[in-house]
């Protein structure tokens, strides 16, 4: 199974997006873009009419009403990841991604059980374990997230489990060896002064 390293961006505006991404340039095949509406979590970032780069791109949807943004911006990404937390139809919400032709992922916050998702495992790419509560850079990770990881694993061994939030050296290992295949990094890059340097640390772990 695949191991990758995909690198977190948030921002409040073009100028701040182009700074993170030129930041990570390089560093990472493919970009996390966090966008949040200040409502379902309490920041925002990118909630404004951006435009990016060519690169590989995964839209993160912390919001409410996510198939208005899927509606307009679907064609600016690879894939599309929603919360079943924001809606209560997310077999729509689903279709509504598949039918703009992009990948579908399923995220979940630290409280939410996986049984939340079950029935909808077979029709979308990736799950999304938030082992952080969602909403800015640097959160710290929590432990106890990972029995869910754990779970997810034992009952879906080809399924590609991702884990956002707080994934440093030390973490990447335990999220690693629970069961994660790929990882979201945040402020661990974006808040170093070599983030090549820190990005060979967390790969250096997932290459033993």
């Amino acid at each position: 199974m695949k191991k990758e390293i995909i690198a977190a961006i948030i921002a409040k505006s073009q100028q701040e997006l182009e700074q993170r991404i030129n930041k990570v340039k390089g560093i990472a095949k493919f970009m996390h873009l966090d966008v949040m509406d200040g409502k379902f979590v309490p920041t925002h970032s990118l909630d404004f009419n951006f435009k990016l780069p060519k690169a590989r791109y995964e839209a993160h949807l912390m919001m409410y009403h996510p198939e208005r943004w899927i509606k307009k911006n679907a064609d600016k990404v690879d894939t599309i990841i929603f919360h079943t937390e924001e809606t209560n139809n997310p077999e729509e919400i689903i279709k509504l991604i598949k039918n703009e032709q992009k990948k579908v992922g399923i995220a979940l916050n630290p409280e939410t059980h996986v049984e939340r998702i079950k029935e909808y495992i077979k029709e979308i790419d990736k799950v999304i374990i938030m082992t952080v509560h969602p909403g800015k850079y640097g959160s710290k990770f929590l432990p106890q997230t990972l029995k869910k990881i754990k779970a997810l694993r034992k009952s879906y061994p080809k399924l590609d489990i991702e884990v956002d939030g707080g994934i440093n050296p030390d973490t990447i290992k335990k999220a690693h060896d629970a069961g994660a295949n790929i990882f979201v990094v945040g402020s661990y890059l974006q808040n170093s002064g070599n983030p090549n340097a820190n990005r060979y640390r967390v790969y250096g772990y997932l290459n033993t």
